[in-house]
């Protein structure tokens, strides 16, 4: 195993080659710029592949799906938004381009996701403290894991408060055997490098009927009006999806459902090779039926009583690289410590599975632990930042074997002192 590196979730090509084919149909017809035959064409595979009649715009990233939502659920400057804390920054950076305030709501134990019973009191809340209600609801699938959106929904039509379903890690997820996106009035879906399926780039809008995404289609393409010249009432963005992009998005459909039927093996295995193992517990969705998890990526919570063979080094050396991200990290931190991180022996594992060369990674920081929204409202119950303290990602997608995760599970076992 020493000389390949185990990733989190590389993406994977259909064996048949068929993304090639549909990006060389572009270029042969010239049809490399946003919109044209592959666009369509995606759309229409993710409409059936969502089902319930949902109409689907594809876009140049999930965030602008989230954007655009939350602008077609009429959010302005001075709004607020209830958003799930334990997430990725794309869920609530929207809502701050827009001049509104992300209010933060803690998670329930069982998924790791938005806490009905503090979403209420959130709302109740901000009305009492504000006199008005939230302008929408964002809870999120936190890697593939559905939320309980039976309860959510209810809590929002009782509100009359517009849920937008942030699915960008639940692609493919079910709750009752429902497509994640489709409960709320709008769902995000993702196609990032890293995602359940890719479009190298790219995202998705599930909007509820016709007429909701046309007005979506016109945002995504600068809000140009039907004139033989450009004439605009609203302001837009340049937001479609590039025929390209849309060409590998059609070839990933075609193997979307093995990939979810893959990190679904992958993620049984782990729970029966770690069963055993004292101190590391594999999350997993309850077992009620009602919950279908696409198990982007899988997770466990390191008891914190564990040693961890280098635990003395932990967070000596600043990263230099991101950690599980495609991007440099440009800002060197000046220490290598936050008043808010995973624990010695959390990090202490990562490094010693990234000497094995496994990439493994810390979860989600909670959003109102950011030092951008140390402001921002946040009901919280400690759920996230208990979990965050104790919680990591391993190796889930396409690539991974199943020799793969017997390595991965070794190397665990080996790096736990005693």
């Amino acid at each position: 195993m020493a000389n390949k590196r185990i990733y989190l979730c590389l993406a994977h090509m259909s064996e048949a080659g068929l993304e090639q084919k549909y990006i060389k149909e572009a270029f042969d017809t010239n049809w490399v710029v946003p919109l044209g035959p592959n666009v369509n064409g995606f759309e229409k595979d993710l409409e059936e592949f969502v089902g319930e009649d949902k109409r689907v715009v594809a876009l140049s990233a999930g965030t602008a799906a989230v954007h655009l939502a939350l602008i077609a659920c009429g959010v302005g400057p001075g709004d607020e938004v209830i958003v799930q804390s334990f997430t990725f920054c794309a869920s609530s950076h929207p809502i701050t381009y827009l001049g509104a305030t992300p209010v933060f709501v803690d998670s329930e134990r069982d998924t790791w996701n938005m806490d009905p019973d503090l979403l209420e009191e959130a709302i109740n809340d901000r009305i009492a403290k504000t006199g008005k209600k939230p302008k929408a609801i964002v809870p999120v699938a936190l890697y593939g894991m559905p939320y309980q959106i039976d309860r959510i929904m209810e809590i929002a039509n009782r509100y009359e408060i517009p849920v937008i379903e942030d699915a960008a890690e639940g692609f493919g997820s079910k709750y009752k055997g429902q497509m994640l996106g489709t409960f709320g009035k709008y769902g995000v879906l993702s196609f990032n490098g890293n995602k359940m399926i890719t479009t190298s780039g790219g995202g998705a809008l599930i909007t509820p009927d016709e007429d909701a995404w046309r007005e979506i289609m016109m945002y995504a393409t600068q809000y140009r009006e039907s004139y033989p010249y450009y004439q605009h009432e609203k302001i837009g963005y340049n937001y479609r999806m590039s025929n390209i992009c849309a060409g590998i998005g059609r070839g990933q459909m075609t193997v979307a459902d093995d990939h979810i039927k893959h990190h679904q093996h992958v993620q049984k295995l782990y729970e029966e090779l770690l069963a055993g193992v004292e101190g590391v517990t594999v999350h997993r969705q309850p077992d009620n039926g009602d919950y279908d998890s696409n198990y982007w990526l899988c997770t466990i919570t390191l008891d914190s009583s564990l040693k961890v063979k280098g635990l003395e080094d932990a967070y000596k050396t600043i990263v230099t690289g991101a950690v599980g991200g495609a991007a440099g990290v440009i800002h060197a931190a000046s220490s290598a410590v936050t008043d808010c991180q995973p624990n010695d022996n959390v990090e202490a594992m990562r490094v010693a599975l990234d000497q094995a060369g496994i990439e493994a990674r810390p979860v989600w920081k909670p959003m109102h632990k950011q030092p951008v929204y140390k402001d921002a409202p946040a009901y919280l119950n400690g759920v996230s930042e208990e979990i965050f303290k104790i919680g990591m990602c391993l190796p889930a997608g396409p690539y991974v074997s199943d020799e793969d995760v017997k390595y991965i599970v070794q190397t665990i076992r080996e790096s736990i002192v005693g």
